[in-house]
């Protein structure tokens, strides 16, 4: 949840709350990875610079949630997280990942870099305060 708090601006309102994060880790097929920075598994907390939080279904994934923590950014965590989510999800027969981001969210390049390609958009899905409306665009990568 530090990482979690830290990593989403306010602005916006994307963080999850721990009960949204608990229900989803008891959800059935849904996956957590936490890594520190240098991409290996953090020794306590304060070492976690980043995780991701996905859900299989059949053969498809959608990533839910991707967070790198301010201080670890610049560091190839997003690179190294998105390698270790595309690994486990072709690992476990997924043939499509899908994800969805807010209209100019900076991770945009992250997921492109990672073989991501828009499909779709939502207009004005996501509400945030005085800033919003912002469209939703859906990302999805074919497993090759």
């Amino acid at each position: 949840m530090a990482v979690m708090e830290a990593a989403f601006d306010p602005k916006y309102g994307e963080a999850w709350n721990r009960r949204q994060v608990g229900d989803a880790l008891v959800t059935p097929n849904t996956r957590f990875v936490l890594l520190d920075v240098a991409g290996g598994s953090p020794d306590d907390a304060a070492d976690a610079a980043g995780f991701t939080l996905s859900r299989q279904t059949l053969d498809e994934e959608e990533l839910l949630l991707i967070a790198v923590a301010p201080w670890a950014r610049r560091r190839g965590v997003g690179h190294a997280l998105m390698r270790q989510f595309l690994a486990i999800s072709d690992g476990n027969g997924v043939t499509r990942q899908f994800l969805e981001m807010r209209a100019g969210n900076p991770a945009e390049a992250l997921y492109l870099a990672h073989g991501f390609a828009p499909v779709g958009r939502r207009p004005n899905y996501y509400r945030s305060g005085n800033l919003g409306p912002f469209d939703a665009i859906t990302y999805s990568r074919t497993s090759s």
